[in-house]
């Protein structure tokens, strides 16, 4: 099965409990007014990967302890992403999933698997005026934080670092999690990665 990525970052301590593997999947219709990520908007694909080798991708990354997906809008790939959260969850992984949708919103039947394999998902459209500052996992106060399994809870949002640079080979600044705009300033020329 081939899953449409804009980019991965391999280990990520602002994407979710613990340290993480996070993938952005390529293609969003919903296109929040505000989105840190219009890039991944398009539907064009940018890398077509098999599930079955980004799930060994990162099966291979020693010390995580789960996979984010995020985007884009994970759930227009649900059924790719099924694929790679099976395997994942198989090895003892966690799942963690961001989505413009609301939960009510997601009925077919392959976002009902996703979320049956999901530990933690963040719902909602990201709402510019109610950005959140304080709220670990928020891109806006107006979303919503589930808790699908026993896994994690509401202590598991504080452990979690807030915001992260990550510099690559390139030079190129990526800028991933929930900064304050006093952070961003500092950092004029990066990508953003939330």
């Amino acid at each position: 099965m081939l899953l449409s990525l804009a980019r991965t970052i391999p280990r990520s301590a602002a994407n979710g409990p613990g340290q993480r593997f996070v993938i952005w999947v390529q293609g969003c219709a919903i296109r929040c007014p505000g989105c840190w990520n219009p890039d991944t908007w398009a539907f064009e694909t940018r890398q077509l990967r098999d599930t079955a080798a980004i799930a060994d991708e990162i099966l291979a990354t020693v010390g995580i302890e789960g996979v984010t997906f995020t985007g884009g809008e994970p759930f227009h790939q649900a059924a790719a992403l099924v694929d790679v959260a099976c395997r994942v969850r198989a090895a003892g992984l966690s799942v963690f999933v961001f989505t413009g949708y609301d939960l009510h919103e997601l009925t077919r039947p392959d976002h009902r698997e996703l979320l049956a394999l999901t530990d933690v998902l963040v719902s909602g459209r990201y709402v510019q005026s109610q950005r959140s500052f304080e709220s670990e996992w928020r891109g806006s106060t107006n979303q919503g934080v589930h808790f699908m399994t026993a896994l994690y809870s509401e202590a598991s949002m504080a452990e979690s670092a807030h915001v992260e640079f990550h510099l690559a080979p390139d030079g190129q600044l990526a800028v991933t999690g929930f900064p304050v705009p006093q952070l961003l300033d500092l950092a004029p020329a990066r990508e953003n990665l939330s």
